[in-house]
């Protein structure tokens, strides 16, 4: 038997998703944050980190486009 999703927990996936990169996008920014402070600077880590701040708007960006259409 084959089950399919409402919208609505499709809608719930999607938010929860997006709920777990903002704890991601966060942490990263905290770490960010953290190799800022010391000195010498690693610059490949902060442009690493930057990234990964980076990726993770361009998948929010995504999901929040999913997330308009399943309203």
């Amino acid at each position: 038997m084959a089950y399919l999703l409402t919208n609505e927990e499709k809608i719930g996936i999607v938010e929860q998703h997006l709920r777990n990169l903002e704890y991601s996008k966060f942490n990263v920014s905290i770490s960010l944050i953290e190799e800022s402070s010391i000195t010498p600077v690693k610059q490949d880590l902060i442009d690493d980190l930057e990234k990964q701040i980076s990726d993770i708007n361009a998948k929010i960006e995504s999901l929040v486009a999913e997330l308009a259409t399943l309203n």
